[in-house]
């Protein structure tokens, strides 16, 4: 492993990029901007020093990484920036070369080429009485982002995205997860194998829905749970509502009949860890 810090002599790349021409250069606009490619290539990008360290310490294959010495001074100390792993290849870009690339501004001058792990629900490792958070066809990358930030925070098992309306690899879910990405086992797949699964397994299904529902705070959370989340739109379908043990809602006292998806996720997984923690 090397510091970051050690590459800013041009004699420690492996190459380096001038031109917005590059064959590199396209395939990293690419692969931010269009989820066909990240499928075709196995590949998608990591931007950010706190979300590339992440993607490193949960195990992901790093195949390049890209790094701006003008853009990464700006923001300042080298203590917090990754480790690359040895044998990794380094490419030094200029600041046309990095804008061009990057996907949001700030981003501090670093982006990788990251090597996707697809999961499946066979993949999980679960321990007993696991928590667990299910989106069925939630089509906001960034709600999904914000929920497995929450799910991180409260020591949520895993996160299910049921019949996807976006990529898991997809850099606004990457970005807004601040990292909590690579530290939540993330899998995608149809309801049906959820639902499935979950009943193979004893874990009980809490669906969030206004109507036939009981408040969340008088439903037990404290054996194996999982909160499935609907469409802020159209809520959850009729498959969910009937497999569903039970039906919870969250008390609306104001003229606005609902919260935003990634809130109610959050309200629903700290209510578990506090019946988890007082045992009710």
């Amino acid at each position: 492993m090397y510091e970051i810090a050690s590459l800013f002599s041009m004699s420690d790349f492996n190459s380096s990029i001038t031109s917005v021409q590059n064959q590199r250069v396209k395939r990293m606009v690419a692969l931010q901007q269009k989820s066909s490619e990240r499928r075709k290539s196995g590949l998608f990008v990591v931007e950010g020093r706190r979300e590339l360290r992440h993607c490193i310490e949960g195990g992901y294959e790093v195949e390049t990484v890209y790094l701006c010495p003008e853009v990464l001074r700006e923001f300042g100390s080298d203590e917090s920036l990754p480790t690359i792993p040895k044998g990794t290849m380094v490419i030094e870009v200029t600041r046309e070369v990095y804008e061009k690339m990057a996907y949001r501004g700030g981003t501090e001058g670093i982006m990788a080429e990251v090597r996707c792990r697809p999961q499946t629900l066979d993949d999980l490792h679960l321990p007993d009485n696991p928590l667990i958070v299910v989106l069925e066809s939630v089509e906001k990358p960034g709600n999904v982002g914000a929920i497995l930030r929450s799910a991180d925070a409260s020591g949520v098992d895993a996160v299910v995205v049921c019949d996807p309306l976006t990529d898991l690899y997809n850099p606004n879910l990457i970005r807004s997860s601040v990292g909590a990405f690579f530290s939540v086992p993330c899998v995608a797949c149809s309801s049906e194998a959820c639902i499935a699964y979950l009943k193979s397994h004893s874990i009980s299904i809490l669906t969030a829905q206004l109507q036939d529902s009981e408040l969340y705070y008088d439903t037990d959370m404290r054996s194996g749970t999982a909160i499935v989340m609907g469409t802020e739109a159209t809520g959850l379908t009729d498959q969910w509502r009937k497999a569903a043990d039970a039906h919870i809602r969250i008390p609306m006292l104001g003229r606005v009949d609902s919260l935003n998806v990634s809130v109610s996720a959050a309200v629903l997984m700290y209510e578990a860890v506090r019946q988890r923690q007082e045992g009710r």
